[in-house]
């Protein structure tokens, strides 16, 4: 470490990792294998042929970090991670299930997070899931997580099925998770795009930013946020491509009267969200800081995809955000998220320039 210490702050804390379930998802194809065939035909068509061989090599080829603890661990500190905030690969989702499929895929899904972050609990905090597709099951799902296993809230993508984020079926859930200050970790996992990004990996590289974009454009526009102000709703990817061109729905909400069903201009609503920082580029999450506060950006690596970043601490440096920005989306913020939740004694010292 170089240069003279100037304080001490809180750990620095990755909130976007996961945590793949092999054993889950065999389970599930055995409990219904005809909806699983049919699932995976769904993401063959969305995917494309290409996309497919290069996923699964490189789940092989990380299949180490994705399972195991020790793996996990030894990669945190050489990114210089303090804390991870661990959820569920998106593919166990499985939006398709039925509800007794459903149901069981979540609490099994909790459960296994709740164990593997146990083995390291001044590292690992969890989150769990909810089968979206079936609203009057999602309260008790999220209780089963937060209530049940001790996880700190639930991950969620951006639709599954005919449900929308916007649909009304979802309030009680949004209350409860309010009431119970839970984290809201919204990741999607495919794009309704379908084919039309079957090739050179659009259906990620496009998909991912295009499902943020819509997913939250229904929670503002609906109202949820004016209705739940206390939702603690983390957006991965940097919110895709809504945070910076928010200014096209601002006017949409200005001058059509069925875009009108927020109270206020669709970009103050940024103030009430958080995002990670997975934006690839430093001019892209200096754009992110500046539109949204740099109090609303948290560190995300996508642990350990390929499509994640391997050195997410030095990715925010090299936006040279400023020393307090720096330290409040590698630190601060995740401390004001996360409360007594945040594992105690892991402080790092910070020096002229950053995080030691």
């Amino acid at each position: 470490m170089s240069g003279a210490v100037t304080e001490r702050v809180g750990p620095v804390v990755d909130v976007h990792a996961h945590l793949l379930l092999p054993a889950l998802q065999q389970a599930v194809a055995e409990r219904d294998p005809e909806g699983f065939a049919a699932a995976q035909a769904l993401e063959a068509r969305r995917n494309g042929p290409a996309s497919l061989a290069a996923s699964g090599r490189m789940i092989g080829e990380r299949m180490p970090l994705l399972t195991s603890l020790d793996a996990r661990l030894a990669e945190m500190d050489r990114q210089g991670v303090d804390v991870q905030v661990v959820s569920p690969s998106p593919s166990h989702y499985y939006p398709w299930a039925n509800e007794e499929v459903a149901t069981w895929a979540a609490r099994e899904a909790n459960r296994a997070i709740a164990e593997h972050v146990a083995g390291a609990p001044d590292r690992l905090i969890g989150l769990g899931l909810v089968p979206l597709q079936h609203p009057d099951l999602l309260v008790a799902a999220l209780e089963d997580a937060v209530v049940g296993h001790g996880l700190a809230g639930v991950e969620l993508s951006s639709f599954a099925g005919d449900v929308e984020l916007s649909d009304e079926r979802l309030e009680p859930f949004w209350t409860r998770a309010v009431e119970l200050d839970a984290i809201v970790f919204l990741h999607p996992f495919g794009c309704s795009l379908d084919e039309r990004l079957d090739r050179f990996y659009l259906s990620n590289t496009v998909g991912q930013p295009v499902e943020n974009a819509v997913a939250l454009s229904h929670l503002i526009f609906a109202g949820v946020l004016d209705r739940h102000p206390d939702l603690k709703l983390v957006a991965a990817h940097g919110g895709g491509y809504l945070p910076t061109f928010l200014g096209r729905s601002d006017h949409a909400w200005q001058v059509r009267p069925e875009a009108h069903g927020c109270r206020d201009l669709p970009s103050s609503y940024l103030r009430r969200l958080r995002f990670d920082s997975l934006v690839h580029a430093p001019g892209a999450l200096r754009a992110l800081v500046d539109v949204t506060g740099a109090d609303r950006v948290l560190v995300g690596s996508d642990y350990p995809f390929d499509m994640g970043v391997d050195d997410p601490v030095d990715r925010v440096r090299e936006a040279a955000l400023g020393d307090a920005d720096e330290r409040a989306v590698l630190s601060g913020n995740a401390i004001d998220l996360l409360g007594s939740r945040l594992p105690k004694g892991r402080v790092r010292a910070v020096a002229a320039g950053g995080v030691a």
